[in-house]
């Protein structure tokens, strides 16, 4: 999952969490995020772009400790 600004995410499809983990080490999880954006993101060929168009700014997020 080569991206110059995401570093590693994953989901839990219990909850609609989406935790993103980017190149600054900052942990992000996102939710109630439909699995479908996630399957998307995955699919992206740039996980970046995708990201700033589809998640950023449209779910609520909870910024938590650095990995």
């Amino acid at each position: 999952m080569p991206s110059s600004v995401i570093k590693y995410f994953s989901y839990d499809q219990a909850n609609g969490t989406l935790k993103i983990i980017f190149t600054t080490d900052i942990v992000y999880l996102y939710k109630k995020v439909p699995e479908k954006v996630y399957k998307l993101l995955k699919a992206s060929g740039s996980k970046g772009r995708y990201f700033n168009t589809y998640i950023k700014d449209k779910f609520k997020f909870q910024k938590l400790e650095e990995e």
